[in-house]
């Protein structure tokens, strides 16, 4: 049964690191989980609860870059207060129409966002540019943020 748990936590670690690029999948959360039945096929002895708690509040800071990152994208290109509005809600309602949603919603909704605003052509696509860097260094942090927990649930488990 060990076994058994150590390979699933295995399969959920490395679709969680896919996940952090490849949209629809739920990267640091699986991420989570996966370092979560590893600490479970262990018995929790030697990642306990303070462990999986700095794990949990990673995955949850995780969100939280993902849901601002477009935002911030679209900010330092000099993109208005309406288009950053636009690229974070861009990046919600694209992830109702999957993957060409999640790739193009930062997009579109910082460009509207600017045209809304009275901006020209060319400094609402500078804006939808900035704003798809932006969900690119997103991903980037995630995935920094996901090899972090995996680093701890080594240190935890190796050192203990």
């Amino acid at each position: 049964m060990t076994a058994l748990l150590w390979i699933v936590a295995v399969l959920l670690v490395i679709a969680g690191l896919i996940g952090t690029f490849v949209p629809l999948l739920p990267g640091t959360p699986l991420v989570f989980a996966g370092l979560f039945v590893a600490a479970a096929a262990g018995g929790f002895a030697k990642v306990g609860p303070v462990t999986l708690a700095i794990l949990a509040f990673l995955t949850a800071l995780s969100f939280a870059v993902d849901l601002a990152a477009s935002g911030l994208g679209a900010r330092r290109s000099g993109a208005s207060r309406a288009a950053v509005i636009g690229a974070v809600l861009g990046a919600l309602v694209g992830f109702v129409f999957g993957i060409p949603g999640l790739l193009l919603g930062p997009f579109v909704g910082a460009l509207a966002g600017e045209l809304v605003a009275g901006r020209s052509l060319r400094q609402a696509g500078r804006a939808g540019l900035g704003s798809w860097l932006g969900m690119v260094f997103g991903a980037l942090a995630k995935l920094a943020l996901s090899f972090t927990m995996v680093a701890i649930f080594l240190a935890a488990y190796v050192l203990d």
